[in-house]
């Protein structure tokens, strides 16, 4: 936690989450070993477990308090929805890959992880529980998705990484300020996997 601290994470609340979630277990067993390490790791699927530190600032980008409503977009391993639901926010998180969203399902249950979990496309959102009061996104979209603007609370922000991939990308805070007011500020550079629609190997439950 201390290399997290100095590289800029001031949130306590989000540090102590990061120490309640056993990261390990969201890992394929080659990569135990490494579970604590600031690095980022391949996981099923072709996909990625975000490095802590990246965790770290979306969770701390947030702003919010506990019983805050937060979608997440792409479930992924499990990972971010844990440290979310550690934060005591009521998390909803959406995944595509059938393969993640099975084996999310199974470890956030048995962490007795509260996550209310769907398989579907990210960039439809939730619709039927929105509004939110957060929405982060673990995948970078090559714009901001109207769909997930629409279902942001006024007040509440929107987290996601915007740009190519293969290149740093942009991780923007998008805070809704009105009916059709948003305000933007750039949080840096970050390296993330694409954010693909539609849903792979199954059909959507969204």
């Amino acid at each position: 936690m201390d290399l997290l601290r100095e590289k800029g994470i001031r949130s306590e609340e989000v540090l102590d989450a990061l120490m309640q979630v056993p990261r390990h277990v969201f890992l394929e067993s080659s990569f135990e070993a490494f579970a604590y390490k600031d690095a980022a790791f391949p996981i099923r699927a072709a996909q990625t477990i975000s490095q802590p530190y990246t965790v770290a600032v979306q969770t701390q980008a947030l702003e919010l308090s506990p019983g805050a409503k937060v979608l997440e977009i792409g479930t992924g391993s499990g990972y971010q929805a844990a440290v979310l639901a550690a934060m005591g926010f009521r998390v909803y998180s959406i995944e595509r890959q059938k393969e993640l969203f099975d084996f999310s399902k199974r470890v956030l249950s048995e962490l007795r992880a509260t996550v209310v979990q769907r398989f579907g496309d990210g960039y439809k959102g939730m619709p039927t529980f929105a509004p939110f009061d957060g929405i982060l996104v673990t995948a970078a979209a090559p714009d901001v998705p109207n769909a997930l603007l629409a279902q942001l609370a006024v007040g509440g922000k929107l987290i996601l990484p915007v740009g190519p991939e293969g290149a740093d990308q942009r991780m923007w805070r998008i805070t809704r300020m009105g009916d059709k007011s948003f305000e933007r500020e750039d949080l840096g550079a970050f390296r993330f996997v694409p954010m693909l629609g539609n849903v792979a190997n199954g059909q959507d439950s969204v």
